[in-house]
């Protein structure tokens, strides 16, 4: 009988894929601290830098109506109101009123707030199914919806990424075993893939209920106030909302907050009152959150032209890009990614020579996020940002890509040691 290993040895001879560049990354390429006032000009490093790495995408982390709102909340409930869970001590009047304004807003029946994004759609996914069920999801989908996938007990399928004939070969697959186990089916896509950029089928996912049995479950985080006529989403957007049975989105994107909310038919959102475990054993959701959330959602329905100037800016600088050669791939939402070819050393050299020579600040996504030989520079644009930030950033994507093409990061990455491999 062998010997039982010690629980860290693994952990202490194995960071993970991202993990091993921690001492050459972390605090500059990971775990950046940027700081001053929210906004496209921010301060990193002792210089101030254009920032295109915030999720504030209508400006409003820093708009004068919603730190006003945003203080008078601290100073009148303090931050710590209301104390305890919805269900024991932690209900009042104002998340109540958030809740219906948001189901109205998102064109359902009810709606109910959710502390975390993350946390809430893995317990909204954990409440809906049984181990009788089967769950179909995009092999795409962001880590809460593979976390809440793997805490449930029954088969799931996955299917290829945004790919409508791989979509109904497993609802098919799906079809076959619910028959036998007797239970139901719970689709998952997301209305904006955030790092691709992609909206998800919902139009063509919801076709295929004239042919199969199954419940829809979008989360929405990237297109809520951002895509649709009046920023309900990607279901608006095209024109299946109704076909949406459980809208998830989150108050960490346009509504440049913490928090997030389901919304769904008045049974469903009973139901799940009653069964998710994240809010059940959860601290209510702060009145600072609370009463600032009505605010944004106010200036959400209220000022259109918030949006009008997102849509002007995304255009501009996706329409810029296309028109220098840079590959953005299919996007057709707010989220802005750069492809290029390179290795990791080589995508940390570029970025460095961004921050540090162009002062421009963005995400960098490698392997494993993205497949290995690929450089993903994303970018979101929000409505603050000025034809001059995008003029620059133009630029200097010009300047970046020559570099990386002529090896000269390459050069500077084995002069420094860094790993090429």
């Amino acid at each position: 009988m062998s010997a039982v290993k010690d629980l860290f040895e693994r952990i202490q001879n194995n960071k993970g894929p991202l993990g091993k560049w921690a001492s050459q990354a972390e605090g500059y390429y990971v775990f950046p601290k940027l700081e001053g006032e929210l906004g496209p000009r921010m301060m990193f490093h002792g210089k101030e830098i254009l920032n295109w790495s915030i999720n504030d995408y209508l400006g409003l982390a820093n708009h004068p109506e919603v730190r006003k709102a945003d203080t008078e909340a601290a100073a009148e409930f303090g931050a710590a109101y209301p104390m305890g869970a919805r269900m024991m001590s932690g209900q009042t009047d104002y998340h109540e009123q958030l809740e219906r304004e948001l189901a109205a807003f998102v064109k359902k029946e009810a709606a109910y707030l959710l502390n975390f994004g993350y946390q809430g759609i893995m317990s909204t996914i954990d409440a809906l199914v049984t181990k009788n069920d089967v769950i179909v999801y995009d092999v795409d989908a962001h880590a809460c919806i593979i976390d809440g996938v793997r805490l449930h007990m029954g088969k799931r399928f996955t299917y290829k990424h945004n790919d409508v004939e791989s979509m109904e070969k497993n609802l098919q697959r799906a079809t076959k075993l619910a028959q036998e186990t007797g239970g139901g089916i719970l689709f998952i896509t997301e209305g904006v893939f955030g790092m691709r950029g992609q909206q998800g089928k919902l139009r063509e996912i919801v076709a295929m209920k004239e042919k199969y049995n199954f419940r829809l479950l979008v989360d929405d985080a990237h297109g809520f106030g951002t895509l649709g006529a009046t920023g309900a989403g990607a279901g608006e957007e095209q024109g299946v909302q109704d076909g949406i049975d459980v809208y998830f989105s989150t108050f960490a994107k346009s509504m440049a907050s913490i928090g997030a909310f389901i919304a769904a038919d008045q049974d469903i959102i009973d139901y799940l009152k009653y069964n998710l475990r994240s809010q059940m054993f959860a601290k209510s959701l702060p009145m600072i959150q609370t009463k600032g959330a009505l605010k944004r959602l106010e200036m959400l329905r209220n000022m259109p032209e918030l949006k009008d100037k997102l849509w002007e800016n995304v255009n501009a600088l996706q329409n810029g890009l296309k028109a220098r050669g840079f590959d953005i791939g299919d996007t057709n939402t707010c989220v802005t990614p750069v492809y290029l070819n390179g290795s990791i050393p080589e995508a940390m050299m570029l970025v460095n020579d961004l921050r540090e020579n162009y002062n421009i600040f963005l995400s960098i996504v490698v392997y494993p996020v993205i497949p290995k030989g690929i450089i993903l520079l994303r970018m979101i644009p929000t409505a603050s940002h000025t034809m001059e930030d995008i003029n620059q950033t133009l630029d200097a994507f010009e300047a970046v890509r020559e570099k990386l093409v002529n090896g000269t990061y390459l050069k500077i990455a084995a002069e420094k040691t860094v790993d090429v491999s």
